[in-house]
């Protein structure tokens, strides 16, 4: 298994796998499919990585500007990220997640936010902090990382494509 950037020709894919894999998921609004497709479109993908196993998609992981209070400022959200169910628990979301994060740090990214359970996300470094608030989301799913010593305060808005 490898991981590397997103192709055109993996948008189907990419689609069916983020589909299938958030299927069950009770909390899903099953837009995330829609969500990576609006963001690709708006040309809002920062980073968009698979993992892929002989020559089969197995998972995708999603990065996107995010503004604090109206501006940006060098942060990215995360997600969605998605892995096949039949292929869960053996790290992969884990690979795409620390590959993203390297990648967003070597790009110059001032941090990453994302909306999560916090017992799985605390283990990359992740964890709420007042400073940065998504309005309506109960305060401890919404974990934010810097990537140096600055941590900016206010609130934060995701893409328009996350209204889908």
């Amino acid at each position: 298994m490898h991981i590397r950037k997103e192709r055109p020709q993996d948008a189907a894919e990419i689609r069916q796998v983020t589909e299938t894999a958030f299927r069950p998921v009770a909390y899903s609004n099953q837009k995330e499919g829609e969500i990576v497709d609006a963001l690709r479109a708006a040309k809002a993908l920062t980073l968009s990585l698979v993992a892929e196993e002989d020559g089969q998609v197995l998972g995708h992981i999603a990065f996107s500007p995010v503004l604090i209070d109206g501006e940006e400022k060098g942060w990215y959200g995360l997600g969605p990220v998605s892995v096949l169910p039949a292929r869960q628990g053996e790290g992969i979301g884990g690979k795409l997640i620390r590959e993203g994060l390297a990648q967003l740090r070597g790009a110059g990214a001032r941090g990453c936010v994302l909306l999560g359970d916090p017992g799985y996300y605390g283990r990359f470094g992740f964890k709420a902090d007042a400073r940065l608030k998504l309005p309506g989301v109960p305060p401890e799913y919404f974990q934010c990382l810097a990537f140096g010593p600055d941590m900016p305060q206010g609130d934060v808005a995701y893409h328009a494509a996350f209204d889908a």
